[in-house]
């Protein structure tokens, strides 16, 4: 029997080859075993889903009569790139009597391979390894566990399903909208997706909300209190029934809060209740993709597509990480054997977590070690390579760094503080405060001087202050009480990394309470997934089109929508500017990967309601408010692009020789200023030249220059708009 071996990417193929551990020969694409075995390899996808020109060329053109595009059984091509490698796979399934597919643990790495398998029509035998790390111990461990691969069939049913649901709503919805609003003016593509259309109203939806906020006041009234010469503050707690308060249980009146802090001042204090607890946090968990990205956007401003490519190097190049797109944060039960070995690695690697590891404790069991947790993927973690830290690049040194100091941190022990709660009487008012203590900073060590980091992050109002020997009975005096006004602010505009992890709990925006159930189901047992949308995978690419398609703006370090972005999403119906398609999907796909349906029913199902939408777009059409920029040269209409260097906007008569472009800020082109015209009713006195007014050094003042310049050098100063003769200077 000789066994054909599928990686996923030359890189797995390669660690197959050194954990089978037989002689290896080199050939053209493919690794010859002595034993007779060979192991090849993907580069990723090797096929695409036919484009609709590619059923019928008339679909080059967009025309809405065409609507809606429906191919159904759907056809796949090779990827132009891969065709030699595919005939490389086409050769040495020809050789073998059983194949061992090894793409990566997941839905996509699933149905590369099987797809690829179908498509030259092998029906030989098919096992499946799982490999999540590159590195040969685990490699070994992985092959002694290989099952048969139809047990993973529902996979890459539903993987595939996805796929083309993805591009039949994208192409259709897409094509739609862009026809109608090309009607209206509009020149460039309104693209709709599944995932980046709802994402596209997060944004929305928080810029508008941002925008309407109404500011109002609210007061807290704080005591400076001394009980048996203890000094710490304490803050009243408003009556809810006889208190004015709004809507979240805040005094709203400045006059009633200053008669609080007036009656409370030098008054005498009783404690009421005092209770410590001892308290223990547990170490952030290693990381996932989506959350490394939201680190190293709050850390280093990197973007998340940056953070994947990445983590791509570290793990294919370097061998210092494990499968990097993984949405999981927890490890198995052999990761906890490998510590010693793993932390070795990183102390020779990164010698700045010396003492940190010296530290570590690889007897310590921490919340990440949870096999029932573990999915297709593990959590990022550092491998037990080496590697000289200067063959890395900068960027690649702080996000290795990263992943190791969450990996140290599983062996520190817990962060152990005494929590003490009081509350107080002062003229018959309730007061109350919390002190936090640390008994045991623990792993807390390691994160001292991660600012904006919300695992590690404290209630701004808790004191540090010990009040563990305060007793219920123990009096003292209030010296000073004063109210404090606080303005309401409206939820942030987001960031990046603010955008990245609300991705991950879109199931609280879902309207209907049913939907929203099912985007929470599917997350069930994922910490840091609360009813999601889009993958770790693919997320990054989302926002990046979303960006380079001009609907979302980066405005500093926030991200925001664009005015065509709010007027597409205005255009809309809520279905797909809601999560709640995903969630109708991920309950049909759940049934694909059972068995219970088939990919084409549910495409077929999906074919159904897009007829529907674009027989709506074409009845009712859509209302766009397209605000046109035309060109100062030719007077054509400008369009936005994007270039080596970002976005410009070009002319759109260029092929009739006109060439301007414009530099692009928060989409709009940056136009020059007109250019003043000479007065026809004022001379300069030096040579009779028109004069011009121009404006001046300081914003809001003018001059009066000669339009002879630089010939003549005559100004005059501005006096309401005339030149004033009387003050004349020569430049």
């Amino acid at each position: 029997m000789s066994r054909l071996y599928i990686a996923e990417k030359p890189e797995v193929a390669r660690a197959i080859a050194a954990a089978l551990g037989v002689g290896i020969e080199r050939r053209n694409g493919y690794f010859r075993c002595s034993n007779g075995d060979n192991i090849t390899w993907c580069y990723g996808h090797m096929l695409a889903l036919c484009d609709p020109e590619d059923y019928d060329s008339k679909y080059g053109n967009w025309k809405f009569e065409d609507l809606p595009i429906a191919h159904i059984p759907w056809r796949k091509k090779p990827l132009s790139d891969k065709k030699e490698q595919i005939g490389v796979i086409r050769d040495l399934l020809a050789e073998c009597t059983e194949i061992v597919h090894a793409g990566d643990p997941d839905d996509e790495g699933q149905l590369l391979v099987d797809e690829l398998l179908e498509f030259l029509n092998c029906a030989k035998p098919v096992k499946r390894v799982l490999i999540n790390d590159n590195n040969e111990r685990s490699v070994k461990r992985a092959l002694s566990a290989i099952e048969d691969n139809a047990k993973f069939r529902g996979l890459s049913q539903s993987a595939e399903a996805r796929s083309v649901a993805d591009q039949l709503y994208g192409y259709n919805m897409t094509r739609a909208y862009t026809l109608k609003a090309a009607e209206q003016g509009y020149q460039g593509v309104l693209s709709v997706g599944r995932v980046q259309t709802p994402i596209l109203g997060l944004v929305v939806r928080r810029d508008r909300e941002n925008q309407s906020h109404v500011k109002t006041h609210y007061y807290h009234v704080y005591a400076d209190l001394d009980v048996d010469g203890v000094r710490f503050t304490a803050r009243y707690v408003p009556n809810k029934d006889q208190d004015p308060i709004d809507d979240k249980g805040r005094l709203s009146d400045p006059l009633f809060a200053r008669q609080i802090a007036e009656a409370a001042s030098g008054q005498p204090v009783k404690i009421l209740a005092a209770k410590t607890s001892a308290k223990r946090q547990s170490p952030p968990l290693p990381y996932n993709l989506l959350k490394l990205q939201a680190d190293c956007s709050r850390k280093f401003g990197l973007k998340p597509d940056q953070v994947k490519d990445i983590g791509q190097s570290l793990k294919d190049k370097h061998r210092l990480i494990t499968y990097h797109r993984s949405d999981c944060q927890y490890l198995n039960d052999e990761h906890f054997d490998d510590a010693a070995d793993v932390l070795d690695a990183v102390g020779k690697t990164a010698s700045v977590f010396k003492n940190a590891i010296a530290s570590a404790d690889t007897k310590i069991k921490s919340r990440a070690f949870n096999p029932d947790k573990v999915s297709a993927h593990h959590a990022i973690i550092p491998t037990v390579k080496t590697a000289n830290m200067d063959d890395l690049t900068e960027d690649e040194k702080r996000v290795y760094l990263l992943i190791a100091r969450a990996y140290i941190a599983q062996f520190w022990p817990d962060h152990e503080y005494n929590q003490t709660d009081i509350e107080a009487e002062i003229a018959g008012k309730k007061f109350v405060c919390r002190s936090n203590v640390t008994v045991k900073p623990g792993w807390m060590a390691l994160y001292k001087n991660d600012q904006g980091n919300a695992e590690t992050a404290t209630d701004p109002e808790d004191l540090s202050v010990d009040l563990q020997m305060l007793k219920p009975g123990n009096s003292g005096r209030c010296l000073t009480a004063e109210e404090t006004q606080f303005e309401t602010k409206p939820r942030p505009l987001y960031t990046m990394d603010t955008l990245l992890n609300d991705l991950t709990r879109v199931a609280k925006y879902v309207q209907n309470p049913k939907l929203r159930e099912l985007l929470i189901e599917k997350d069930k047992g994922k910490e840091g997934e609360h009813g999601g949308i889009g993958t770790p995978a693919t997320r990054d690419e989302i926002l990046r089109n979303l960006l380079d398609k001009g609907f979302l703006l980066e405005k500093g370090k926030n991200i925001v929508s664009s005015e065509i972005g709010q007027q597409l999403y205005d255009a809309l119906p809520d279905q797909a500017k809601f999560p709640d398609m995903t969630a109708l999907w991920h309950e049909q796909q759940q049934h694909i990967v059972q068995g219970g349906l088939d990919a084409q029913r549910f495409v077929n199902s999906l074919m159904e309601y897009i007829s529907g939408e674009v027989e709506r777009v074409g009845r009712e059409g859509i209302s766009l408010n397209v605000k046109k920029y035309p060109c100062p040269e030719c007077g054509k209409p400008l369009r936005r692009m994007r270039g080596s260097k970002g976005f410009f906007w070009g002319c759109t008569g260029y092929k009739d020789g006109c060439k301007v472009s414009f530099s692009d800020k928060a989409g709009r082109p940056v136009l020059a200023p007109k250019k003043a015209e000479p007065s026809s009713k004022f001379k300069c006195m030096a040579c009779t030249h028109p004069l011009v007014r121009r404006p001046g050094k300081q914003k809001g003042t003018h001059f009066w220059g000669c339009s002879n310049y630089p010939e003549c050098k005559q100004y005059y100063p501005d006096a309401g708009g005339k030149p004033d003769y009387s003050k004349h200077t020569k430049g």
